[in-house]
């Protein structure tokens, strides 16, 4: 089962994400997510948050329509995306696609981008996903789906990533260690359209990026 979760970060073109939604079975709003689920002409199943970033327009428009509401107080020891993830998991979603995740506000994007590593040792995937990127982990072998020419960013997001392997990338990858720090996995290239990941110890992060 496939969630999507919309957080308030930055979404410029509605029509590069759309894809996602139609491949999920379940809708959650994080707080302003909301507005973005109202300009693409979505109405979520849930909005999750403390509502203090939501405009008095989209707030009288959720009461409209009845959407259903988990309302928390601000002073809270979790983040409205981390909440709306966690509700997505106790649903029995195993699968997160997290949009407007990443903004202008680099703590909670740096946040967002560590949730991927709570929820998997939950045993979800969590996704971050924008019009031209996508991030997220690789713990095991994993083939990656892309077009000739994109761009694929392997991050160590462990002390060390041991053991790692690359198929179908400009530069190969064989049974070598990662380190945290040192840039060396940034900008690999697709050279077509699968490129195969394996990795014996650790944890990476993968980002995704195409031109079109």
């Amino acid at each position: 089962m496939k969630a999507v979760v919309l957080a308030g970060g930055k979404i410029e073109n509605y029509d590069k994400v759309k894809k996602y939604l139609c491949e999920s079975s379940l809708i959650i709003c994080a707080d302003s997510g909301i507005e973005h689920a109202f300009n693409m002409g979505i109405i979520p199943d849930l909005l999750v948050g403390d509502m203090d970033s939501i405009s008095p327009e989209a707030a009288a428009k959720v009461q409209k329509l009845g959407i259903e509401k988990h309302t928390y107080p601000s002073e809270k020891d979790y983040t409205d995306t981390e909440l709306a993830i966690d509700i997505a998991l106790s649903k029995g979603v195993r699968e997160v696609i997290l949009l407007g995740g990443l903004g202008d506000r680099p703590d909670h994007s740096l946040a967002n981008i560590y949730l991927m590593v709570n929820f998997k040792r939950q045993g979800l995937d969590l996704k971050l996903a924008g019009e031209k990127w996508e991030m997220f982990l690789i713990d095991k072998v994993t083939e990656v789906s892309g077009k000739k020419g994109d761009i694929l960013s392997l991050i160590p997001i462990t002390s060390e990533a041991i053991g790692v392997e690359t198929e179908g990338l400009y530069y190969p990858l064989k049974g070598e260690t990662l380190l945290m720090g040192p840039a060396r996995g940034i900008s690999n290239v697709f050279l077509g359209n699968v490129a195969k990941i394996s990795i014996k110890q650790g944890l990476l992060l993968a980002v995704k990026w195409t031109q079109t």
